[in-house]
């Protein structure tokens, strides 16, 4: 009888052994490392039991990266992870997510989990009509300003994880709400410094939803119709000057040629006019630098918010100088808004720059595409 009492208890040893938790050591774990073509700012770590995401680049000359846990739900009763270890573990896929600007929508729909998104910062700039029928259905809370976000409706919402970006890495909001428990994920998309690396980060969105191969496929499209209209527009003998920006107070801001802007321009085959200069961000000039370079420009690119000639007039008379103005060669991304006024290229550009260098060259080089129809940019009226 003893024996037997004395097995039962063993047995009942084994059967609890193999229902706790496992606690795993990183190091010891067979580990693959996706790297990503293009996009620099982040890598994802896997194994069989879970996946590390490693934001290497959260904002310019940034010194700190963060590190996620994402977690299959089936692995959660069976995982257990040091948190010291990590910025964020995350359950996936999400079924309750905040994101914070415009540009990350566009992920979204097209991995179709836009109904995930419970809240979000400004809904009035969303254009999107699959999004903005869920926030005219009140599925999506409006949670205030992005630089001051709602924390007691977002703590309220209780969703699983909060994608924001950061300029600099000091934002209370966010502080405030990682000690809530809500993890917060740096996406720095923004950073990247070609537009295919900033569309790659769909792969970003992909592993939190569990729809890596879906993200993989969705950009790959992308990539190839990037690539294609690239080459179409290689052929091109005439190359038109193009000119961007305007004037901010008195100073004239435009893309530097290592901008993701200017690799645009020049993968659509175009004589930017600053394509040869170096410099982090926007250059800095004054209206006569302008003006003595790009009076004859052929095309005027993106003059700032001036959705027509006669506003672009109103603000300065000198403009009207520009043999563009003359010509009426002016074209702007800013008169195509959804209902409330958010302009659409600033949602979807990011994700589609396939789209974007569609549309320049439609503008500069009409005939190489000629059944096609731009989405973004349009003469100024």
């Amino acid at each position: 009888m003893l024996k037997k009492l004395l097995l039962f208890i063993a047995l009942l040893g084994i059967v609890a052994c193999k229902n706790e938790p496992k606690t795993l050591d990183n190091n010891k774990q067979d580990i693959a490392v996706s790297h990503f073509k293009y996009a620099k700012g982040f890598h994802i770590a896997s194994n069989k039991n879970f996946k590390v995401l490693t934001i290497k680049n959260p904002w310019p000359k940034s010194e700190k990266s963060f590190k996620y846990a994402l977690i299959p739900r089936e692995n959660l009763a069976t995982l257990t992870l040091n948190r010291n270890e990590f910025d964020g573990i995350i359950t996936t896929p999400v079924e309750k997510i905040v994101v914070t600007s415009t540009t990350h929508i566009p992920a979204l729909e097209l991995l179709e989990v836009e109904q995930t998104l419970v809240g979000f910062p400004g809904t009035d700039y969303v254009s999107s009509k699959k999004t903005r029928a869920l926030i005219d259905g009140e599925k999506i809370r409006e949670l205030g300003k992005n630089e001051g976000i709602n924390t007691e409706v977002l703590l309220e919402l209780q969703p699983e994880v909060v994608v924001g970006f950061g300029i600099d890495g000091n934002n209370k909001t966010f502080e405030t709400i990682k000690k809530s428990g809500i993890p917060v994920m740096y996406n720095g998309d923004w950073v990247e410094t070609s537009p295919l690396a900033k569309a790659e980060w769909i792969k970003f969105f992909g592993a939190l939803f569990n729809k890596t191969a879906k993200a993989d496929s969705i950009f790959n499209t992308i990539e190839k119709n990037y690539n294609q209209a690239k080459q179409l527009a290689s052929k091109v003998k005439r190359t038109p000057t193009v000119l961007s920006g305007a004037l901010h107070k008195d100073v004239w801001y435009l893309p530097s040629g290592t901008s993701p802007e200017a690799q645009l321009l020049k993968d659509a085959n175009v004589n930017y006019l600053w394509q040869d200069t170096a410099a982090e961000g926007s250059l800095a000039l004054s209206f006569e630098a302008v003006f003595t370079k790009a009076k004859n420009a052929d095309i005027w690119l993106s003059p700032s918010y001036y959705n027509s000639l006669e506003n672009l007039k109103k603000a300065n008379e000198h403009y009207t100088q520009f043999d563009a103005f003359k010509n009426k060669n002016i074209y702007s991304f800013v008169n195509i808004t959804g209902p409330t006024g958010g302009v659409t290229y600033y949602e979807k550009g990011t994700a589609r720059p396939d789209l974007v260098l569609k549309d320049i060259i439609k503008v500069c080089h009409p005939n190489v595409l000629p059944n096609y129809q731009t989405h973004f940019f349009k003469p100024l009226p």
